[in-house]
C-alpha cells in the first residue's frame, strides 16, 4: 500500500454521534448481511455534512451500516469513540482525525483485532492504516496561493487564515502556500493565525488585524471557504469591498462567493464525492477486495468560468448529482481520478 503526504479538511461545531441506519454508535446490533463501518470525524463542519450525505448515499446502494460519530474537534473524544467502535467489533473504521500525531493507540488495537482503520481526508501519523484517502492539500495550497498572486500581479501584502495548528490540512495547505510565495518576494504576509476552520472565528480574526493594518492589507489568502467568508463578513463590515479573497473546499456559500465576485476562486473539495470514494475503498477493504487503498483527491480549480457547473453538483441539481453518485464513485475508482465528477477544467 502507498501512502500519500497530501492533506486536507474544514470544522464546525458541535458533538455528533448517530447510526445512519438507526443504530447509533453505542448500539451493537447489526442488520443482516450489512458490512458495519464505523465512521469518527473531527465535527460536523459544512465540509463534513456534505461528506455524510454521500456516504449514506453510498451505503444504501451496498448493503453497509454506518456507526456515525463525531468528535467535536477533541482528540481524547475521538479516541474514545475509535475505541467503542472496535470493541463494537465494526468491520472497518473511517477516521478523519482531529490531529495528523494522534490514535496511534487505538489505530495499533484495531490492527491487533484484524479491524481495517482507513484515514480519509485528514492524514493519520502512522504506518498501521489499511487506507488513505486524502486530497493533495499542497497543490491546493499552491492552487489558491497562484491564484492570489496573479490577482495582486506579484506584488501586495496579505494575511493568511489557517487551519487548526497540527492538523495534516494546515500543515500541507500552508506548504503549497509557501512554495508559491517563495517565488513572489514583493509579496509580504503581514499577519497568519488559524480560525479553526471556522466562520465566526475568522471574523474576529479578521477584524483584530483590520485594527492592525487597516488599508495594508491587499488580500485574504484562507485554507477554506468557511473562514473566507467570515473575513468577507468582517471587511464588508469595515468598508473594504475591494479586498480579493480566495478559498478552498468548494461549499455552497463559496461557490457563491466565487459567482458573485466576492471570492476570486476557490478548490473543489467536494465533500459528497471525497467521502464517499472513501467508504467505498473501506468496504473494498473490509471485504477483502482487490483495488487501489490509497488513492489522492485533486481538487480543481473554481473560477468565475466554471463555478456554475460546480453549483449545479452541490446546490441547485444536488438530488440528481446524489442519483448517480454511486455510479461516479465507482467508476472513479477504476480510473484512479476519484474527484472527476465532471467540472471544465479536470
Amino acid at each position: 500500500m502507498k501512502f500519500t503526504s497530501k492533506m486536507l479538511t474544514v470544522a464546525a461545531t458541535g458533538l455528533l454521534a448517530v447510526g445512519v441506519t438507526a443504530c447509533g454508535a453505542g448500539d451493537t446490533s447489526a442488520q443482516d448481511g450489512k458490512t458495519r463501518i464505523g465512521v469518527t470525524v473531527y465535527d460536523m463542519s459544512s465540509f463534513i455534512t456534505a461528506g455524510k450525505e454521500g456516504m449514506e448515499t453510498y451505503a444504501a446502494a451496498n448493503d453497509i451500516e454506518l456507526l456515525w460519530n463525531s468528535a467535536g474537534n477533541d482528540v481524547s473524544t475521538q479516541a474514545s469513540q475509535v475505541d467503542s467502535l472496535i470493541n463494537q467489533g465494526v468491520d472497518a473504521i473511517i477516521i478523519v482525525p482531529v490531529q495528523a500525531d494522534s490514535l496511534a493507540p487505538q489505530v495499533q488495537s484495531a490492527k491487533d483485532k484484524d479491524i481495517p482503520v482507513i484515514a480519509v481526508n485528514a492524514e493519520l501519523e502512522t504506518d498501521q492504516i489499511s487506507g488513505n484517502v486524502q486530497p493533495d492539500d499542497v497543490a491546493a495550497g499552491a492552487q489558491e496561493m497562484q491564484m492570489m498572486a496573479d490577482k495582486l500581479g506579484g506584488r501586495g501584502n496579505i494575511v493568511i487564515l489557517q487551519g487548526p495548528l497540527g492538523g495534516s490540512g494546515e500543515i500541507n495547505r500552508g506548504a503549497g502556500i509557501d512554495q508559491v510565495l517563495a517565488k513572489y518576494p514583493d509579496i509580504k504576509v503581514l499577519a497568519k493565525d488559524t480560525a479553526n476552520w471556522k466562520r465566526d472565528e475568522a471574523v474576529n480574526k479578521t477584524k483584530n488585524w483590520l485594527s492592525s493594518f487597516g488599508d495594508q492589507i491587499d488580500g485574504v489568502v484562507s485554507q477554506n471557504d468557511d473562514m473566507g467568508l467570515g473575513a468577507l463578513q468582517a471587511l464588508k463590515e469595515a468598508g473594504r469591498t475591494d479586498v480579493p479573497i480566495v478559498g478552498i473546499d468548494g461549499i455552497e456559500d463559496g461557490l457563491n462567493a466565487v459567482k458573485s465576485g466576492e471570492f476570486i476562486g476557490t478548490s473543489l473539495q467536494n465533500g459528497t464525492v471525497e467521502l464517499s470514494a472513501g467508504l467505498a475503498v473501506a468496504n473494498r477493504i473490509a471485504k477483502g477486495e482487490d483495488g487501489d487503498t490509497a488513492p489522492v483527491y485533486i481538487m480543481p480549480a473554481i473560477t468565475p468560468e466554471n463555478v456554475d457547473v460546480a453549483i449545479e453538483h452541490v446546490v441547485t441539481e444536488r438530488q440528481a448529482f446524489l442519483d448517480g453518485l454511486v455510479e461516479l464513485t465507482d467508476q472513479n475508482l477504476e480510473s484512479g481520478d476519484i474527484a472527476n465528477e465532471g467540472i471544465p477544467g479536470q
